[in-house]
């Protein structure tokens, strides 16, 4: 279901809970594993270092911006949010790290980081794509059918590559490129996968979750 606004804009279906998120974010910073968030940090470093281009002006969106103070010394810091503290035409560089996936508004973001860019700036965007935890879904679907004969929203739902491209292009971004890599984890149970998750800030915070 999608609802219009007095202006008769759409207004996007609520999927996160974001109060339910913001605590998960508050509790993983007791006890993080931000090792995928490392591994973005190497991940861009590597792309960067690509393009032949300096940038002096970059800001940083995410739930841990922290994290990337010691890349980016000089980088604009913006905790992730549905509105971003980005100034129009401010950036040169806009990085989005892995915290588009929890949103409400994809492509309302998506307008706010390419709002905040110069001419010619450069958009990086990472969010856990629809590949993400399908071991864990198809477990607990099979796992909850056989015990309730139902199924119910325990997994976020998450954009599959052949989406995120026409969603770049929605919000108006040139020269929009969408692709994706891997990262396979090896867990000994489900706890310390399900350990691990909570630890990330990456816990349930569906709105229909189960309470």
């Amino acid at each position: 279901m999608v609802d219009s606004n007095e202006d008769g804009m759409q207004t996007p279906p609520t999927i996160t809970d974001t109060q339910a998120l913001a605590r998960n974010r508050s509790r993983a910073t007791r006890r993080p594993a931000f090792f995928l968030h490392d591994m973005l940090r190497r991940e861009v470093q590597q792309r960067l270092g690509e393009i032949n281009k300096l940038f002096s002006s970059p800001a940083i969106i995410s739930a841990f911006p922290e994290i990337w103070k010691s890349d980016f010394p000089t980088a604009h810091l913006v905790m992730e949010n549905e509105d971003l503290a980005l100034g129009v035409g401010r950036h040169d560089l806009v990085i989005h790290a892995l915290s588009l996936h929890w949103t409400n508004d994809l492509v309302g973001q998506l307008v706010q980081c390419r709002r905040a860019l110069r001419p010619d700036g450069l958009f990086l965007g990472f969010l856990f794509g629809g590949q993400t935890l399908n071991e864990l879904r198809s477990a607990l679907a099979q796992a909850e059918v056989s015990i309730s004969g139902g199924l119910s929203a325990r997994v976020l739902p998450m954009a599959e590559i052949r989406d995120l491209g026409a969603l770049l292009q929605r919000a108006g971004l040139s020269l929009p490129v969408a692709d994706s890599f891997t990262q396979t984890a090896l867990y000994q149970d489900p706890l310390g996968l399900l350990h691990d998750l909570r630890n990330m800030g990456e816990a349930s915070a569906l709105d229909a979750r189960p309470r």
